[in-house]
This record gives C-alpha cells, sequence and structure tokens, in this order.
C-alpha cells in the first residue's frame, strides 16, 4: 500500500516536516464543515501575503474567498502586524468587566465616527456569531427592562446568521439546523426579498403580532451562506420605516457586508437605513484576529441603567475586547482610505467585467454582484450539498484557486488589494470548469465541503 502523503507531496516532503503536520492534524483536529470519513487531507498552509497563500512548498493559491470572507486589505498587512505586535509588547490581556483599556475606547470611538448614525454604543464579543446572539438579547431585555416583554424576532428565509443556538434560531432551517430544530426559539419567517414580498409579509406580521414582536434581523442587501442573493435597497429602507412605526427593532447583520465589501463601509449606507442594532465581525480586524461587535442606539443602552441591578446585561466573554485584536481593527479601519476605496471601485468593474463573460454561457443559470462581491449560479442541483460544488472547488484547487462554492453557487469575495489579472484567472478557472475541465484525483482536495 501507498504512503499518502507521498503520493500527495512527494517522499522528500513525506519524510520531512509536512508528514507529522498532517499526521497530527489527521490523528486530533476536528476541522469545520467537514465530513472526515471522506475528506481528503487538508492544504498545508505555512504563509500568506497580498492575495496569496502558500503551501509547504511555496507553491501559490490565490485565496478569491478572503479566507471565508475575512480579510479586507489583503493578507499579513504590515501596518496591522505592527499593531499587533506593539501592543501585544505592551498589554495583551485584561477583563473587561470593570476595566478598560485605550485600543477598545479608542475603537469603539472610532466605530462610532463611521457607522450609520444613531448608532452610539459598542458592546464587543468574539465573531460574528456571538455578535448576532448579543443583538438578539440586547433587543429582547431591552423590551423586558422597561416592562413592555416582546419575545417574536422575525427573520428572512435564506439567512444565515451564526452557529451558536440564537444565531441558528434566526437562520434559515436546514441542512446547518435541522438537527437542533426542536430546541430553537420561535421565529417569523419573512421571504428572501430577491424571491418574495417581505414588506406584504411583516404588515400582515405587524398587523396580527406587532405587539409580540421585538426586532427583525437582516443581512442587509446580500444573503450570504444562504446563496449570495442580492436584495434591494428599497426592501431595505421599506424593512427600516415599518419596524420604525411598530416600534419594532431592526437588526442589520453586517458580518459579511460590513467593511466595504458591498461598496460603501456598511451595507446600510447603500439604502441609507439606520438600525437600532448593528453586527460586525469578520472583517473587523482586516481578517487578522477575532473580534466581534455589536453597536446599540442610545435607547437601546438607556432600558439597562437602573437602579435594579436585575436589569444588568448579564453577558460577557473572557476575551471581551482583547487588547490585541482592538489594536489589529484599529489600524484595519485607518487603511480605509481614499486608496481603500479606489481599490474597492476597481474591484467592483473588474468583477462586472468578468460577469458578463459568464452570462448565456451554458452550465450558468444566473450572476450577480454587489460591490466587490460576485456569484455565479451554476445550472445543476441546487442547495448547499451539490455535488457540482465540491467539483468545482477541487478543481479551482489544483488550478491555484481556493473558492469555496455554495452548493451550486461558486463566488469571488476576495481581498481589496486583488488585481484585475488575478480576478480574470479566478474567472478563467470557472470558464475553464464550464467547458468539461475537472479535477484529477487529489490527495488533498483543501476545504470543499463548504
Amino acid at each position: 500500500m501507498g504512503n499518502p502523503m507521498a503520493d500527495a507531496f512527494g517522499d522528500e516532503a513525506a519524510g520531512d516536516a509536512i508528514a507529522p503536520m498532517l499526521l497530527h492534524d489527521a490523528a486530533h483536529v476536528w476541522h469545520p464543515y467537514t465530513q472526515h470519513l471522506n475528506a481528503p487531507l487538508p492544504v498545508p498552509i505555512v504563509r500568506a501575503e497580498g492575495s496569496w497563500l502558500y503551501d509547504l512548498h511555496g507553491r501559490p493559491l490565490l485565496d478569491a474567498i478572503s479566507s471565508w470572507w475575512v480579510t479586507t486589505h489583503g493578507h499579513c498587512r504590515p501596518e496591522i502586524v505592527e499593531a499587533i505586535s506593539e501592543q501585544a509588547r505592551q498589554l495583551d490581556q485584561v477583563i473587561f468587566a470593570g476595566f478598560t483599556h485605550e485600543p477598545a475606547a479608542a475603537l469603539a470611538a472610532e466605530l462610532v465616527s463611521k457607522l450609520p448614525r444613531g448608532l452610539t454604543r459598542v458592546f464587543y464579543s468574539d465573531d460574528g456569531s456571538t455578535a448576532v446572539e448579543v443583538a438578539i438579547k440586547l433587543s429582547l431585555q431591552s423590551f423586558a427592562n422597561r416592562g413592555t416583554p416582546r419575545r417574536l424576532v422575525a427573520a428572512l428565509e435564506n439567512a444565515y446568521h451564526g452557529d451558536t443556538f440564537g444565531a441558528m434560531a434566526a437562520g434559515a432551517r436546514g441542512v446547518f439546523t435541522h438537527m437542533y430544530e426542536p430546541l430553537f426559539f420561535e421565529v417569523a419567517r419573512l421571504p428572501d426579498p430577491s424571491q418574495g414580498d417581505a414588506l406584504a409579509a411583516l404588515d400582515a406580521l405587524i398587523d396580527a403580532r406587532g405587539s409580540e414582536l421585538a426586532a427583525v434581523i437582516v443581512e442587509p442587501l446580500l444573503l450570504g451562506a444562504g446563496g449570495m442573493h442580492v436584495w434591494d435597497e428599497d426592501v431595505l429602507r421599506g424593512i427600516r420605516a415599518r419596524t420604525q412605526a411598530a416600534g419594532v427593532h431592526l437588526i442589520a447583520d453586517e458580518v459579511l457586508t460590513g467593511f466595504g465589501r458591498t461598496g460603501p463601509l456598511f451595507a446600510c449606507d447603500r439604502a441609507d437605513v439606520r438600525p437600532d442594532l448593528l453586527c460586525m465581525s469578520k472583517g473587523l480586524t482586516g481578517g487578522v484576529l477575532p473580534l466581534g461587535a455589536t453597536a446599540a442606539t442610545e435607547d437601546i443602552f438607556d432600558a439597562f441603567r437602573s437602579s435594579d441591578r436585575r436589569k444588568t446585561f448579564f453577558h460577557g466573554h473572557s476575551y471581551t475586547a482583547n487588547p490585541i485584536a482592538c489594536a489589529a481593527a484599529l489600524a484595519s479601519l485607518q487603511l480605509f482610505d481614499e486608496d481603500s476605496e479606489d481599490d474597492r471601485v476597481r474591484l467592483e468593474v473588474a468583477q462586472a467585467t468578468q460577469l458578463a463573460t459568464l452570462r448565456g454561457v451554458r452550465g450558468v443559470k444566473a450572476v450577480r454582484q454587489i460591490g466587490t462581491v460576485g456569484a455565479v449560479e451554476l445550472d445543476a442541483t441546487p442547495g448547499y450539498l451539490s455535488d457540482i460544488g465540491r467539483e468545482l472547488a477541487a478543481y479551482a484547487l489544483q488550478e491555484g484557486v481556493l473558492i469555496r462554492p455554495l452548493g451550486n453557487v461558486a463566488y469571488c469575495l476576495p481581498p481589496y488589494c486583488t488585481t484585475d489579472d488575478e480576478i480574470a484567472s479566478v474567472y478563467a478557472v470557472i470558464h475553464r470548469f464550464l467547458e468539461g475541465a475537472r479535477a484529477e484525483a487529489l490527495s488533498t482536495g483543501g476545504p470543499i465541503d463548504d
């Protein structure tokens, strides 16, 4: 029987550094979104720069998905790396209950200056899912604290808000969540605005249960993991008008859409919408360190100010407002200057140019774009478990491009430093795949289960 390490990487590599890495991984690591019964060996990455990842042999891999949508300015930006290094030498971690520090205070002030007007308070957490949990809990408890409890949350079909329980409850029902469905709280479901009349459904919900409805949570203008569905700014404005009139909170989950992905810094800015709560993570630190944040209005904050200690927001994380992560976020925010805006505009044009070449191509059902995000819906079995996504991911990996189709929906969501030629190379891979190219047998298939 052959040695799979040698087959995959050559005898020298298998006997050198790479073999222990993969052996330890195979023996002890549980990877996310991975079926370990038949998953190929993971791709061993040792460094990154700009839009590129490099494996143990120095082979480059174009990161066309910003390493799960997080890397904004590019990998290992010197400004962020230096900020992390400097902060680590000064203050690495301190409890954030009853204590504070300059990076967290400065970051909160900087975020408030850039967020949609009216969001004045920032609560730090660990990631996007926990930022959503915080938003839902803040909404529900703010009503209860004022003696007018409301417990119903409304969300969109095809939504994804994270993998913790509150976030899963707000997300669409499907392969991610069906096992846990009996444990979820009630969520009223509104149509995906790209597929149905969400405003009419919201009108009906408010008429029937408005006094119970605490919040409507949306991924503004782009439903990400649900298939990169782009929806209209007028609908977002309509949701905001209706929730405001009914005294219902609007929660904007900008974990994906924030920090320039849809064009402006936040998707809500495209529609001139001011939510009551806004969730951030992913690009918050430039994609370098984990950090979540939930921004709230002063009105929501005031609902927790009380001489009754039971009205405290009893929520926190061990690493809340970690100083090093906050320093990274501050450095990242400083990079959103005119040059960054020019890069994002250039990326929008490059994506539009490449997507136009796929319209009407055999095997393509639809193409979609918002800001720097381009999506290609393949004419194949729909849904997250569609085999065509795994096939395309494996072929792209073989061709030196990292993409992770969402079932039959492939997408390009690159770091902002990605060049036009690099964008063209991503779409060239998709073209070749549609023309009949397929991956050779690979011992390392990389992350093709998502």
